[in-house]
């Protein structure tokens, strides 16, 4: 039920992730906001009157991105001070940001409009290594299909280059290289053809646009100028050349494309990454049915496979699972891994089963 108290939990719980992620300065905007929310703005009043389900509608990270815009664009230095992490005190970090929202009132509340798109290039490495089992078991030749693909970032997966613990993937000379913090088993050695890669979004950006590639910086954690780095040199291939994003709905989109003709010899790979907790219900049981209609179809010579990397709530993680057909089309857990592809570990086999499970809410590390 949407209140007061569970819109100011919804950033105790993002806080909460921000400190599994190593991330004390989003930590501690997190809290100052949580703690010091008013009505004294209209984008205040907002969020602490959030008719949906805060959480999941990821509130804290609208209003973060719509902050850290502003620092962007040099327009608070105090606040910017706060996003560098020279301001710490507590009482501080709340009364800079209580001034901020009531002096940039109409441009953060635009921010609340539409969710984040953190479409985040270091999630590709994670995903890569479920593409690393998917190609072991049934084949190098994989065509993708993403949903929830945003700027289509990871629809780049068959053009970025991967150091992933021993084993390299891709193009030796790609200009973006992914190369997380790896972590326990090394991943499995697997030669991997990316013969397409096909996305969907319900509301595509162009990333080429410069006011989207403002946007998009907007929603790059500022703890990690590297990451900001890594999307800027991305979203540059795709001026270059630019990828296959459809507007779909998802459920719409996978149905359509699983209803296509699959050349001989290639694994269809249904991909996505922290998307499934932001469908609706409806929408997620649709493309988990049309996966099952087609897994029923699946033989040996056209293989069908997915390949997640998503949240496990009751553990405050990233995890990256596989399932595919032929087979006996249980999730196997493969790999954990940062939120945004800063590490990954890999996990030993026989890999756990287990189904997905999406949990709204997680533990609360404080109160307001």
């Amino acid at each position: 039920m949407a209140s007061e108290k569970n819109n100011r939990g919804a950033f105790l719980i993002q806080q909460f992730y921000c400190e599994q992620m190593d991330a004390p300065i989003y930590a501690r905007i997190c809290v100052a906001l949580a703690k010091g929310l008013t009505r004294e703005s209209r984008t205040g009043a907002r969020v602490l009157d959030w008719p949906g389900e805060p959480t999941r509608d990821a509130l804290p990270l609208r209003l973060i991105g719509g902050l850290h815009a502003l620092v962007l664009a040099s327009a608070d230095d105090e606040l910017a001070d706060v996003f560098l992490g020279a301001v710490t005190d507590e009482r501080a970090v709340k009364a800079v940001l209580q001034r901020v929202l009531i002096d940039h009132d109409e441009r953060l509340c635009s921010w609340l409009d539409g969710p984040p798109q953190t479409n985040e290039p270091g999630r590709s490495g994670a995903l890569m290594t479920g593409l690393l089992e998917v190609a072991r078991r049934h084949g190098p030749k994989l065509e993708i299909l993403e949903i929830g693909s945003s700027a289509g970032l990871n629809l780049l997966i068959d053009r970025y280059g991967f150091d992933l613990g021993d084993v390299r993937v891709g193009p030796a000379d790609a200009p973006v290289r992914i190369a997380p913090d790896w972590r326990g088993e090394q991943p499995v050695s697997a030669e991997v053809e990316i013969v397409s890669t096909r996305g969907c979004d319900v509301r595509p950006l162009d990333a080429t646009d410069p006011a989207v590639e403002a946007r998009l910086a907007a929603y790059v954690w500022a703890e990690v100028p590297e990451r900001l780095e890594r999307v800027r040199g991305a979203i540059a291939m795709q001026r270059e050349k630019p990828v296959d994003l459809a507007q779909a709905d998802a459920a719409d989109w996978v149905e359509a494309r699983l209803a296509e003709p699959q050349d001989a010899g290639v694994t269809l790979v249904l991909m996505h990454s922290v998307v499934w907790q932001y469908l609706p219900d409806a929408t997620a049981e649709r493309i988990s049915a049309a996966m099952r209609d087609a897994a029923a179809r699946a033989t040996a010579e056209r293989p069908l496979a997915w390949v997640m990397m998503e949240p496990n709530r009751d553990l405050g993680r990233q995890e990256v699972r596989v399932r595919s057909w032929p087979g006996d089309g249980n999730w196997r857990l493969v790999a954990i891994a940062h939120a945004h592809g800063l590490w990954v570990e890999g996990l030993p086999q026989p890999f756990e089963t287990s189904e997905y499970r999406m949990l709204a809410t997680a533990p609360l590390t404080s109160s307001p």
